[in-house]
């Protein structure tokens, strides 16, 4: 085994790698960009190593410098994580060149399976099923277009050399093709450094599910069952789990041997997962898989397959990549129970999935465990039922030049009920403040009817979206009573040894009765609360009820309140946020999370995409694209520029018709968020 090795990524990747190197004894190398000098995984290491600045292509994109100090630092081995550099393969043979072991396929099967054009023929060749479509070299836009009318609309646009949703695009008319193909290649660009692209026949309803296989270097092969990754939002993974529901054995067998093949095809050693789209009805006799592409690499879903064999699959990686054989044959793998992965992103759910940024100023996790291997290597222990695998903690960072994972959070079920069971429970203890995130929609999701019944194919939270993105008229006593008892209980807390000091109400005869106003999404709320000898009275929405604030059990987080309200007894999390910009209050209750803010006399006005007849940078980011110009009328939902962030590119359209009267940033320039990006006149 090795003794020391760097870790050439960040975040919960890097966090991972150096928990099993732990474990194992091998001491670990971090290297940082300025973003990340404080971040978590600098503190799991033995050792850290600045980059450079905070963009990618200046720190860990930087191969040849990771290259110098892991060399420098007597590393033997570099670990690529994913992303980043690790399926690039002049990297990879940076590393031979340098006498350091690369955790990963040999370069020539990095090449291989790098571009998917060329993945494809070689799989065509293997006999492998493929989508119908182009995969050639040639890439003249007209081209293209004439080999999209072949195959026949709707056709998906892919990135060559992509990846995680990143250069993707529907395109279902012929008319919308040359718009759809500039900004796949813009950000195929931007993401990976290829611009070329695929064209494939786009299959309705498709399930997407993948293999996990593990090669070494004396011939042997197996594959670790498979993972369905249907549910997705743009084209990137939302919630994945093991094994495919309803997968029949002879199916998961025909495809566990075709992906053992696809990787033999190219001398594959290590980690590396094979991806299939299937039709609907996979399990049946009459259903079909497709190879679509092979991932060189771990996969960020790895931990469902690891929990379901009971292996650690970074220590399968580092002994594969010592020289060792595979740890087990394909005879004695086994699946054991069921396992759900959801990722936790900073993200708006009801903007479009819009990624986020901001300081996680309260993050409360369910009590998990680190991943523990069987053992005995045999034999199988049940898992914890809950793992989580972050690389961020409270008082952290999300920013603008990384990936928006904020943490994976991984269940463990003897039956996929269980699982689904443990998943809500701790969706329903996962409390995040300080920025947008996706909890609550994983939370809807997880309890959607169709994915209980596992009625699952890429289109369900399209398909389910009137059921999971469904308005609430009226925003419910529970969660404006839970407010109003947290500035109850701050307030008798801070009351001196002085009752007359106190802002608690308190009279020497008779009552008082004061009103605390709150804003939520769904408007201003003025509830009024009565002071008496007995307690509290909370009066709104036609409840006049006693409010009773009852202890806490001991050792509980200061978030915690207990109260009766009426005839309930509510138990619940209410994180109280206070910042110059106004006093929030966080509350979260079975598994909902609600913020209202507390405000004085006037209600400020909610944000809206246009403010003064201007159009707002959701986040910071750059213009890549114009296609508006001053004083042009243009028509609802029309695009007036693109905006690129977080290697993805945003829309901004018109918010109704009218005229463009001016554009205010050009190609290439840097925005702020909320800065003013075109000035816009509705019609009339």
């Amino acid at each position: 085994m090795f003794s020391k090795i760097l870790i050439a990524n960040r975040g919960e990747i890097a966090c991972r790698v150096a928990a099993t190197a732990r474990r194992l004894g091998v001491r670990t190398v971090a290297v940082y960009s300025d973003a990340d000098a404080h971040a978590r995984h600098v503190s799991l290491c033995d050792e850290a190593v600045r980059l450079g600045p905070a963009p990618a292509r200046d720190s860990y994109l930087r191969g040849e410098r990771i290259v110098e100090i892991a060399r420098a630092l007597g590393a033997e081995a570099i670990h690529p994580g994913y992303g980043f550099l690790s399926e690039n393969e002049e990297f990879a043979e940076a590393c031979a060149k340098a006498g350091i072991a690369f955790i990963g396929p040999p370069p020539a099967a990095i090449r291989a399976m790098g571009s998917k054009s060329e993945a494809k023929a070689l799989m065509e060749q293997a006999r492998v099923p493929l989508v119908p479509g182009y995969h050639g070299a040639a890439q003249d836009p007209a081209l293209l277009q004439r080999e999209s009318d072949r195959i026949g609309y709707p056709v998906l646009i892919k990135a060559s050399a992509g990846g995680g949703g990143k250069g993707m695009r529907v395109v279902r008319e012929p008319g919308e093709f040359a718009a759809a193909l500039a900004s796949c290649q813009r950000e195929a660009a931007a993401s990976f450094g290829d611009d070329r692209v695929l064209v494939e026949k786009y299959l309705e309803r498709p399930r997407h599910i993948e293999i996990q296989v593990f090669c070494d270097a004396h011939g042997g092969a197996v594959y670790l069952f498979e993972r369905d990754c249907s549910v997705q939002r743009r084209h990137q993974k939302v919630l994945e789990e093991a094994p495919a529901p309803g997968m029949t054995p002879e199916r998961r067998r025909a495809m566990g041997e075709a992906a053992v093949a696809a990787a033999r095809a190219v001398g594959y050693v290590g980690a590396g997962t094979v991806e299939f789209i299937a039709t609907s009805d996979i399990n049946t006799s009459a259903g079909h898989f497709f190879f679509m592409e092979m991932n060189t690499r771990l996969q960020v879903e790895h931990p469902v397959t690891e929990m379901i064999t009971g292996h650690d699959l970074v220590e399968w990686q580092l002994r594969v990549a010592c020289g060792e054989a595979l740890p087990a044959t394909q005879e004695q793998l086994q699946i054991h129970g069921h396992a759900i992965e959801a990722r936790i992103y900073a993200e708006n759910p009801d903007k479009g999935f819009l990624p986020a940024i901001g300081t996680l100023t309260h993050m409360a996790l369910p009590a998990a465990v680190e991943f523990q291997r069987n053992a005995d290597g045999a034999a199988f222990h049940d898992p914890a039922p809950v793992r989580i695998d972050a690389g961020v903690r409270a008082g952290d960072a999300i920013s603008p030049h990384y990936d928006p994972m904020i943490a994976k959070l991984i269940v463990w079920g003897a039956t996929r009920e269980q699982a689904l069971a443990r998943m809500r429970g701790a969706l329903a203890e996962t409390h995040i403040v300080g920025l947008a995130n996706n909890v609550d929609f994983l939370g809807r999701l997880v309890a959607n009817h169709s994915f209980a019944i596992a009625h699952l194919d890429t289109g369900l939270i399209e398909r389910e979206r009137a059921a999971l993105f469904a308005p609430e008229d009226r925003l419910p006593n529970e969660f404006l009573a839970l407010a109003c008892a947290r500035v109850l209980a701050d307030e008798a807390a801070a009351v001196g040894a002085d009752p007359w000091s106190g802002r608690n109400g308190w009279r020497l005869n008779g009552s008082y009765t004061r009103e605390l106003t709150f804003k939520s999404e769904r408007g201003v709320h003025d509830v009024r609360i009565e002071y008496a000898r007995d307690g509290y009275r909370f009066d709104h929405g036609g409840l006049c009820s006693p409010l009773v604030i009852q202890p806490v059990p001991a050792g509980a987080a200061p978030s915690r309140l207990s109260l009766r309200l009426a005839d309930r007894l509510l138990q619940a999390d209410v994180v109280r946020a206070v910042d110059p910009v106004g006093d929030e209050l966080h509350v979260f209750l079975n598994g909902r999370h609600c913020v209202l803010t507390r405000i004085d006399v006037i209600a400020h006005a909610g944000e809206a995409d246009t403010v003064e007849g201007r159009l707002s940078a959701p986040m910071p980011g750059k213009v890549v694209a114009v296609h508006a110009a001053r004083g042009v009328r243009v028509a609802r939902g029309a695009a007036l520029l693109v905006m690129e962030a977080m290697k993805m590119e945003h829309t901004i359209v018109a918010p109704a018709d009218g005229t463009v009267d001016e554009i205010l940033f050009g190609v290439g320039e840097q925005v702020a968020e909320g800065a003013a990006l075109v000035q816009f006149t509705p019609a009339a």
